[in-house]
């Protein structure tokens, strides 16, 4: 076994003993922090930074030690980092705090405060980050908050007036019910309440905070003096009175009704009520309500009544609060003639509708939850999805618009508008980082574009009296281009850029534009000059062409604009394209003069068009045929005239049996010298007759046609004889050993072929363009006009379908070729007969048969019946029975599916 040291205690090797650490120099700065630089450990050094804190150094010292703190220890550092940010926080609040501590001086100063201000200084300033909870801001807090609960006691003892007024009045009216006696006795503390109601009101209005009451207020506050004082004014008297005529029975009686019958009661005389009674006539009947007037009155509560009914149901706060106040208006005149059933419903309304606006109250606050929920969601969002600053502006105006619109519809409720501000604001803060970042952002594309500017104005020095305006006008572009991709800056900035940017790259495109000035002269000066040769008699091509290269010298010389350099070469071609179109139009007018044959064949191709526009079949065929027998006409008299003119040479061998051996008796020289000497003339045949054009778009060059002889020349093979004396193995014959065989009896390259028709010279292209499109138009007519017929005789078989009359139904031309005479006869036989049978099976196999879709419906149907028809296999088809399939559903009822499903397989069923 090894031993558990690798040197034991007796080993000879000398004992190596440890150099003494060396001693740490302490930091500068231990003595300030208490040696937070010399702690052994983190959490020491992060201990004696707090103990060093919380003697409040100066924020030089602060800096000082963060400077050297933070490469050493960043978790140590964090606490001197945030005592720094703290510090200049502070700093940042208080220039907040004298700016705010400023607006609410001027708002206590000023003589009228508003509410709604005050309210507004103290959200603001939250807003705006502003310590309202220290000093002075707090104090001036306070000082605003108890200016305005001096405003709103002032508002509300208003409304105390008010009512205490109305009760006084109230209390008057009473004692005017009562015996005069009362009201006597009662005077004197009715005096002392009036006096002392007065001297309140004047107290109110006398405050200092007076003018800062809301505008409504002082108004309501004298209505209720006036109307209390004229009570009042008319009551003193009337009591007098009372008490002076229950002294003197001659004094006149107080105008209060009550008090005047007491005292003539007093006095031994009738009461005003019996004296009223006794003279009073006999009581007239009231007349009985017609009819039409309750009639009149349920109707126009049933409308009012349904109206709000409406609006409740669909949860309009504010049209059923208008809905109710209608129907409470209709009630006060149309009421009494109502039942009171209908009278019970209309309440139920009612309160359905004070329902409703109560649930409206709840409904806000709800909606105001889902905004903050809302806001607060806009910073905690999903990884990756996180808001730019754009859009956290406009998620944030919308959800600001949305608050407004819910406190329209409800009270206000300020700890959810606190909670809601406080997230926006936080929010907020996106926005103004991304509004900091767009302001450096505008500020470099500034710098660039200035730089820009600079650069161009030295270009434009140093290519001042440069030639090359290509190059010139490509770095006019260039410059344009970095102008347009410069970036985005402000809208004001831009305003003084742009002037600046015109005015240099006006000065450095000037000697392009005067240059450009000078080309277009020239050219205008060489369109006048081709004006001048287009409208010469005779075209001169030379002077043509010299002022063509003149024209792409400039050009190229000086570059334009590109639609306008276009516009004045499309005006320097015209003239001399119209020239050369003359021309051309002079040689072909020769060429192209219609001929009889092509009048023949214009002629019946206008009938065929007025046909075709008639629209009647049998004129359209009958004016094709006539074209068709125009074009074949021709074709067969020049087929006439070539058998004519074939005919001719071999009438004359017959006539002269030498002329056929004449060949032979030549001598030998003839062949030799006849490749040397003219031929001998030839007695010239009678002329033949014109051959009829026939209408041809063949190739009519010569040589390409069958009967035409090539051009003489060589030969498209080796073995042709440029002299004309045929193949050289003519005469040879064939081979007496036989051993290629007899080359000439092989026959043609392709068999024995016939020969191509001749169908004679092509049409003139005026004659041949009127033809084909006459015929073309034909057809389509003839398509047009049988479709036509088609959906006439489909819709006669389901209208007989559905009379059931044998009568109505379509012929068998009409139905088509499809239809046979046997087919047709099942279906007239089955229309006869009074409806009977099922028809699904037949539709299912019409619809297979005309491979249509089958209604959702009949799926399952369609797919048994084709399981069913792969186990018969010799059975036929439904393609070969639809006649007898359309014969089973026309025998059965009809109903509009069926026909639907009828018709949708005739139509294909019918054209196949």
């Amino acid at each position: 076994m090894f031993p558990f040291f690798s040197r034991s205690k007796m080993s000879d090797v000398p004992e190596v003993n440890p150099a003494p650490a060396k001693t740490q120099e302490s930091h500068p700065l231990d003595a300030l922090t208490g040696g937070a630089f010399s702690a052994a450990t983190s959490s020491e050094r992060a201990s004696r930074i707090r103990d060093w804190l919380a003697t409040q150094p100066a924020p030089e010292q602060l800096q000082e030690v963060f400077k050297e703190l933070s490469g050493r220890d960043k978790g140590a550092a964090r606490a001197v980092r945030e005592r720094l940010d703290e510090i200049r926080r502070a700093k940042g609040q208080e220039a907040i705090a004298a700016e705010w501590a400023e607006k609410a001086q001027a708002l206590l100063a000023a003589p009228k405060l508003n509410i709604a201000d005050a309210l507004a200084w103290q959200r603001d300033a939250a807003k705006a980050g502003a310590p309202l909870s220290r000093e002075p801001l707090s104090l001036l807090k306070v000082q605003v908050a108890d200016r305005v609960k001096v405003i709103e006691d002032l508002q509300h003892r208003v409304q105390v007036q008010r009512e205490a007024a109305v009760l006084l009045a109230q209390r008057i009216e009473v004692l005017s019910t009562k015996s005069w006696k009362d009201a006597h006795a009662a005077l004197e503390l009715l005096r002392a309440d009036v006096v002392r109601w007065q001297e309140q009101a004047q107290e109110l209005t006398g405050d200092a905070s007076w003018v800062s009451v809301e505008a409504r207020f002082p108004p309501l506050l004298e209505a209720s003096r006036t109307q209390l004082l004229v009570v009042w004014d008319a009551f003193q008297p009337a009591v007098a009175q009372a008490a002076a005529a229950a002294e003197d029975a001659a004094a006149p009686l107080p105008p209060v009704p009550v008090w005047a019958d007491e005292l003539r009661v007093a006095r031994g005389l009738p009461t005003e009520a019996a004296a009223a009674v006794a003279a009073k006539p006999a009581r007239v009947v009231k007349p009985k309500v017609t009819p039409e007037v309750v009639e009149k009155a349920v109707q126009v509560v049933r409308e009012a009544l349904a109206t709000l009914e409406k609006e409740t149901a669909e949860g309009h706060g504010k049209a059923s609060a208008g809905a109710a106040a209608a129907l409470r208006a209709v009630l006060k005149v149309h009421g009494k003639h109502i039942d009171s059933a209908l009278e019970h419903q209309v309440h139920a309304a009612l309160v359905a509708a004070g329902e409703l606006e109560g649930w409206q109250r709840w409904s806000a606050d709800q909606v105001r939850e889902d905004l903050v929920a809302k806001a607060e969601a806009l910073l905690h969002r999903p990884d990756g999805q996180a808001l730019g600053g754009r859009k956290m502006q406009e998620s944030l105006r919308q959800l600001r618009e949305q608050w407004k619109q819910s406190d329209q519809g409800g009270a206000a409720n300020h700890g959810l508008w606190k909670k809601f501000d406080e997230a926006c604001n936080a929010a907020h803060k996106v926005v103004e980082a991304w509004l900091e970042k767009i302001r450096t952002e505008a500020a470099e594309h500034k710098a660039q574009r200035m730089a820009l500017i600079e650069e161009v104005k030295a270009w434009a020095q140093e290519h001042a009296a440069s030639g090359d305006w290509k190059a010139i006008n490509r770095a006019l572009h260039q410059f344009g281009d970095r102008w347009r991709e410069g970036g985005h800056v402000g809208e004001k900035i831009f305003a003084e850029l742009q002037p600046l940017w015109k005015q240099t790259i006006s000065a450095a495109a000037a000697p392009l534009e005067n240059a450009q000035k000078e080309s277009l002269a020239r050219r205008h000066a060489m369109i006048d000059e081709a004006v001048a040769l287009g409208a010469a008699p005779t075209l001169r091509i030379d002077a043509v062409k010299a002022l063509q290269q003149r024209w792409q010298a400039e050009a190229q010389t000086v570059p334009l604009d590109r639609k306008h350099e276009q516009k004045l070469w499309d005006a320097f071609r015209k003239p001399i394209d119209e020239a050369f179109n003359r021309k051309s139009a002079d040689r072909e007018k020769a060429v192209t003069e219609l001929s009889a044959r092509d009048r023949v064949v214009l002629e019946a191709s206008k009938a065929l068009e007025a046909a075709n526009a008639s629209g009647d079949v049998q004129q359209i065929r009958s004016a094709m045929q006539a074209l068709e027998a125009a074009l074949h006409g021709q074709a067969q008299a020049a087929q006439a005239v070539a058998s004519a003119q074939s005919n001719e040479p071999n009438q004359l061998q017959a006539n002269n049996p030498a002329a056929i051996d004449a060949p032979e008796n030549v001598a030998p020289d003839a062949s030799s010298e006849g490749s040397e000497e003219a031929p001998a003339p030839v007695p010239v045949a009678p002329k033949p007759a014109a051959r009829p054009v026939v209408a041809v778009r063949g190739d009519d060059r010569p040589g390409m046609k069958k009967d035409a002889p090539a051009a003489p020349g060589r030969g498209g093979r080796p073995g042709d004889r440029r002299d004309g004396r045929g193949d050289r193995d003519a005469g040879r014959g064939p081979r007496a050993d036989g051993h290629f065989g007899d080359r000439n009896d092989r026959g043609g390259r392709f068999g024995d072929r016939p020969a191509y028709e001749d169908r004679g010279p092509r049409l003139g292209d005026t004659a041949f363009r009127a033809q084909r499109d006459a015929m073309e138009h034909a057809q389509l007519a003839l398509k047009k006009l049988a479709a036509q017929a088609h959906g006439e005789a489909l819709t006669q078989l389901l209208t007989a379908w559905e009379k059931r009359d044998a009568a109505l139904l379509p012929s068998t031309q009409e139905l088509g070729g499809r239809v046979t005479g046997a087919v047709r006869g099942a279906w007239a036989q089955a229309l006869s007969a009074p409806a009977a049978g099922d028809a699904a099976e037949a539709l299912l196999r019409l619809e297979m048969a005309a491979e249509a879709p089958t209604p959702a419906e009949h799926i399952d149907a369609r797919r048994y019946l084709q399981l069913q028809l792969l186990t018969r296999r010799n059975d036929p088809a439904p393609a070969q029975t639809w006649g007898q399939d359309a014969a089973r559903v026309l025998a059965s009822a009809n109903d509009p599916a069926s026909a639907r499903r009828l018709q949708n397989v005739l139509k294909t069923l019918l054209r196949k």
